[in-house]
């Protein structure tokens, strides 16, 4: 056995062969490196030379890993990002500006408390953009997004808010009737979070009266109820300013829990590990 073929090759050839892996594709790590498709298939052909085995097979429309190069992936994967993370680390390669997309209701009610920390965690700007509802399959890689779902996300970062829980709620107003409050007016929102049909199912509820007010955004939806226009099935973790404050009431002692919630997501390319780590302080 040769002992050139344990030269250290050129960091472009490794990472080039690690692009390739991660994005099955030549061409889609050609265009992530900013590279011709032909350079990358250069670079890992100089790469299986040197190594003296072949890292890919290559078939007509795609290309799969050989088991050298599976045993290798994730050591060059380890490897890569431990550059990284030692690079910000020892010569303060922070961003100076985090960007953070989200939905209004999301802004309003759960960042704003928390606006300063992420500005300081950010050290210098925060950029906050509103999510149109719909418009979140793909984010970009440089801004964090606040997302709702179950976390299966491919992301490099995702954390979870909060648990989700919801209840149901009205304003002190309304809850001085003397009535039933499963008689009172039903506000509803559109979107993934449960809501009146999901509260019926589980506490054996009635499903009358059918909602007089539907809104597209919890956040309307939530100032409706806090004007004492009808019930709601609301976020205890997103009411719990409202709450607090009096603005709002519980109406029951049950509580819906559910299995999605809003989650934190982000790339590497939107903020740095030691960032990262401080958010995540934030969030718990």
């Amino acid at each position: 056995m040769s002992d050139a073929r344990f030269k250290l090759p050129p960091l472009e050839w490794i990472r080039a062969f690690e692009a390739a892996a991660r994005c099955g594709s030549f061409t889609a790590a050609a265009a992530e490196m900013g590279i011709t498709q032909p350079a990358i298939s250069q670079r890992i052909g100089q790469l299986e030379q040197l190594f003296g085995t072949a890292l890919f097979v290559r078939q007509a429309r795609s290309i799969t890993l050989t088991t050298d190069g599976e045993a290798w992936l994730p050591h060059v994967q380890s490897a890569l990002g431990a550059i990284r993370d030692s690079s910000e680390a020892i010569f303060g390669a922070g961003r100076k500006r985090l960007t953070i997309s989200a939905s209004q209701s999301v802004i309003d009610l759960w960042l704003q408390p928390r606006l300063r920390q992420f500005c300081d965690i950010a050290g210098g700007e925060l950029s906050v953009q509103t999510m149109v509802i719909g418009a979140h399959d793909a984010p970009k890689s440089d801004v964090l997004g606040i997302r709702y779902g179950t976390g299966s996300w491919p992301t490099a970062y995702k954390l979870p808010l909060y648990n989700e829980q919801m209840a149901v709620m009205a304003s002190p107003e309304l809850a001085r009737r003397k009535d039933l409050w499963t008689n009172w007016p039903r506000i509803t929102c559109s979107g993934a979070r449960p809501g009146w049909n999901d509260w019926a199912a589980q506490f054996n509820a009635p499903t009358t009266p059918v909602p007089s007010y539907r809104f597209d955004t919890f956040l309307s939806a939530l100032g409706a109820a806090i004007a004492g226009l009808g019930v709601i099935v609301g976020s205890l973790p997103l009411c719990a300013k409202q709450l607090a404050e009096g603005s709002l009431l519980k109406l029951s002692g049950d509580t819906l829990e559910h299995h999605e919630t809003y989650w934190l997501i982000a790339e590497k390319e939107a903020v740095t590990r030691d960032q990262w780590d401080q958010i995540a302080t934030v969030i718990s």
